[in-house]
């Protein structure tokens, strides 16, 4: 087989739809899994509602997913003389025909057809209608469908759909002002793209029968359909604002990796065996459109921070500081210093493992982020008594000399808590306190070798200035 040609086309007309981003995962894996292309084009010809600011929010969107395509996007709407020019070469071959209706008209042909329970789907009488008792009015260049038989969708995911040709109308081509309507425009343009596959929504199963009929009367031929199943919400309903985020650039400015958003987006409606978790290696490697579902997938945020916990705990420390970069920018949060990048650097091997999220992340290294004097919370507060905060300035003597290695750090604590009588665990507490100002962190060892000797030494003779 050829290398084939996948394509996004969203209507500029919003932010990035979780829903979107799925389609465009999906054409992204099936090219790139298969040395292909994958296009982007921008569906603008709705002049009223298309805006510049929903285009550049789709690109973003696109990128902070990691979606790359190939060459420049389409725009829809500047191609609108080569639409117009394929309706005027099918009025030549005799596969449309102008029609001269007013709107008066056909309101009038469903009107009755209603009355006598008819079909109101509109015939026109202009369809075998002479050249020369053509008025000189104003006129819609019309597809002349087939009105027997039935037209045939060999479906890759919703399997071989079957359509009456009788329930298709003769659908408008141009308009009468000249301009191409979306059902022309996006044949021509999935035909001029050299676009062999068609990944979308099965919202759009009924205009695969209708643009079928495009391909046919142009001779053209056909792309390969799999039209995949909506994304539902939880409680099985179509998705909405009311379960929540629904942008991908919410998701961005809520902190989860774009990693993660990709594996837990591809296992939306596709599945390989019983793998949850994988790379986007394996990924490209493994999508096909056979593992695509009939059934609505459902979004499940417990199972997604599930996944970002995976992909956090699995990230180079070099990607996982890109990301975080990202975040802060998304979230409208200050840039990290130098000094902070440094520290956090250090500090990610002990505070990777469990985050769900880069706000998690973050607020367990805030240890590592924070400058003194260190502010403990007032949860924290409550650790650092009199009585412990003398035996860490006992202990804060004794680090002068110790030898800054996890072990050497643990026996010299242990043996601080044993001559006054506590446990290493009842110590931990006012120590954590003192290091990182809270209650939750990640272990006094593992802060205390990040902050070295110097940093960890003035913090514990900041908590314990005053004690006896």
């Amino acid at each position: 087989m050829n290398q084939p040609v996948t394509r996004f086309a969203p209507s500029p007309t919003g932010y990035l739809h979780i829903g979107g981003a799925r389609t465009a995962l999906f054409n992204w894996l099936y090219a790139r899994g298969r040395g292909g292309k994958f296009l982007l084009r921008i569906e603008d010809t709705d002049r009223a509602r298309s805006t510049p600011e929903a285009t550049e929010a789709i690109l973003k969107g696109l990128a902070w997913l990691g979606l790359d395509w190939d060459g420049e996007p389409i725009s829809q709407f500047e191609r609108a003389d080569r639409h117009a020019e394929v309706a005027r070469a099918m009025l030549e071959n005799g596969t449309a025909y102008k029609c001269f209706a007013t709107q008066d008209e056909i309101e009038a042909f469903r009107e009755a057809a209603r009355a006598e329970g008819k079909s109101t789907l509109y015939q026109s009488p202009w369809r075998d209608a002479a050249p020369e008792t053509h008025p000189d009015a104003p006129f819609v260049i019309r597809l002349r469908a087939p009105r027997d038989g039935e037209t045939i969708v060999e479906d890759q995911v919703q399997g071989r759909v079957t359509i009456g040709n009788a329930q298709l109308d003769d659908m408008v081509l141009l308009r009468s002002d000249g301009t191409p309507t979306y059902m022309l425009a996006v044949v021509v343009d999935d035909h001029d793209m050299g676009v062999t596959h068609v990944i979308r929504g099965d919202d759009h199963l009924n205009n695969a029968a209708r643009q079928s009929q495009i391909y046919h009367a142009m001779g053209w031929d056909l792309p390969i359909w799999a039209h995949i199943p909506l994304i539902h919400g939880p409680d099985g309903k179509k998705l909405s604002k009311r379960h929540g985020a629904l942008g991908v650039e919410e998701y961005a400015a809520m902190g989860y990796p774009p990693a993660a958003m990709r594996n837990y987006l591809a296992r939306l409606g596709w599945s390989h065996g019983d793998d949850e978790l994988f790379t986007d290696a394996q990924a490209t490697e493994w999508f096909d459109l056979g593992g695509i579902g009939k059934s609505p997938a459902r979004l499940d945020f417990k199972k997604f921070e599930n996944v970002c916990q995976w992909h956090i705990a699995q990230m180079e420390d070099a990607a996982l500081l890109r990301d975080i970069e990202t975040y802060l920018a998304a979230a409208s949060q200050p840039a990290l210093s130098q000094s902070q990048k440094d520290g956090l650097k250090s500090a990610l091997y002990c505070t990777k493992d469990r985050a769900k999220s880069l706000p998690e992340l973050l607020m367990k290294a805030a240890f590592a982020l924070n400058e003194r004097p260190i502010k403990p919370d007032e949860k924290a507060l409550g650790a650092l008594d009199n009585v412990s905060r003398g035996i860490l300035k006992s202990l804060t003597a004794q680090l002068q000399n110790a030898t800054w290695t996890r072990e050497g750090l643990e026996t010299l604590i242990g043996a601080v808590a044993e001559a006054h009588e506590t446990k290493l665990g009842k110590l931990a507490a006012p120590l954590r306190a003192a290091l990182s100002g809270q209650t939750v962190s990640p272990s006094v060892f593992d802060m205390m070798l990040v902050l070295g000797r110097d940093e960890s030494i003035a913090r514990l003779t900041d908590a314990t200035v005053g004690a006896d």
